[in-house]
């Protein structure tokens, strides 16, 4: 569907309250097929991975795509900090949502990997909407196989690693897409730099495998010791010490409870909205940034919408940031 068309009571429903007309991120237009994308021609494309066959807790993530889209009672305009308006500034898309066949992991990620390697092969850049944080994995691969060229790191901002070797035997679940990017040499574990780390997972013996390959990691503790803006510096420096390009990873349980109760693994003690959308804002502003997912929003255990609310504000902090480099001129620059 081409919005641009004159088609009257279309327009009328686009051009009206954020709660009237097609239910896209943002009331962007839907495009559907790769051709569609050829002809667009977009800078940024938003899937959604309705997936949460990895979840070794609450289920119900795979709702979170359509209740993300839907979150915001005002469509994005200006960003009143940066000034920018960045729907005006770049050409964005929805791209629909990855076909994701309940329980079958194999043939769900595989659809998930194809979807976002039809956006990232033609240089755009990916924004999808988990599912749990297994999808990370098809959507960090399809973007490294995509900048095949150049050196991918992760900056993750979560609760937890995500390193386990397996769970419970599942090695596609939600605690275990970084490790696997790791062991199948999609990234180097000296590329990949974490934010908020705390609780009682994982044991010992993950974090040895994690220092073994490199990883760095910030604890909660030392956000609230030393300020979520100083962590995010160092973390950013990080990111940019050897990668030619970041990949970011949001999972809402890094924020505490408070700010985000509709998750599968809540941990309580984590960051505010807040500090999570200045780090956002700090990681894409600062860094060539190819690809995002926003992970375990859950909406079954959040019937306020607050988690749904924050989850749209983090893809849109993104896209503000996106939009400063492209006004400058440096969006998309190797």
């Amino acid at each position: 569907m081409d919005w641009d068309e004159p088609r009257a009571n279309l327009r009328a429903q686009v051009d009206g309250p954020a709660f009237l007309g097609p239910g896209t991120f943002s009331k962007l237009p839907l495009v559907t097929e790769p051709a569609d994308l050829d002809r667009v021609r977009p800078d940024v494309a938003i899937v959604g991975a309705p997936w949460d066959g990895g979840t070794t807790t609450r289920p119900g993530a795979r709702f979170a795509p359509r209740s993300i889209r839907g979150a915001a009672y005002e469509c994005a305009g200006r960003h009143v900090l940066l000034g920018v308006a960045p729907l005006e500034v770049l050409r964005v898309v929805d791209y629909g949502d990855a076909e994701c066949p309940p329980g079958l992991a194999a043939a769900a990620h595989d659809s998930i990997r194809r979807r976002v390697s039809e956006i990232a092969c033609r240089g755009i850049v990916p924004v999808t909407m988990g599912g749990d944080h297994s999808i990370t994995y098809p959507c960090a691969a399809a973007v490294a196989g995509a900048h095949a060229g150049r050196r991918v790191g992760i900056v993750q901002f979560d609760a937890h690693p995500d390193t386990a070797e397996h769970s419970w035997g599942n090695e596609r679940s939600h605690g275990t897409p970084i490790r696997r990017l790791i062991e199948d040499g999609l990234v180097r574990g000296e590329d990949v730099v974490q934010v908020g780390l705390r609780g009682y997972w994982p044991p010992e013996s993950t974090f040895a495998w994690m220092r073994e390959r490199g990883i760095r990691w910030h604890l909660m503790d030392e956000v609230l010791r030393e300020g979520a803006a100083a962590v995010v510096e160092r973390a950013v420096a990080e990111a940019l010490d050897g990668p030619d390009a970041v990949y970011l990873t949001v999972d809402v349980d890094v924020l505490d409870p408070a700010f985000a109760p509709g998750t599968g693994a809540p941990e309580p003690g984590g960051m505010t909205s807040s500090d999570l959308l200045a780090g956002i804002r700090a990681v894409a502003t600062r860094t060539p940034l190819v690809g995002m997912d926003v992970v375990e929003v859950c909406p079954p255990f959040d019937p306020t919408e607050i988690t749904a609310h924050v989850a749209n504000r983090c893809i849109m902090e993104a896209l503000s940031a996106l939009a400063l480099q492209a006004r400058a001129g440096t969006l998309g620059r190797e």
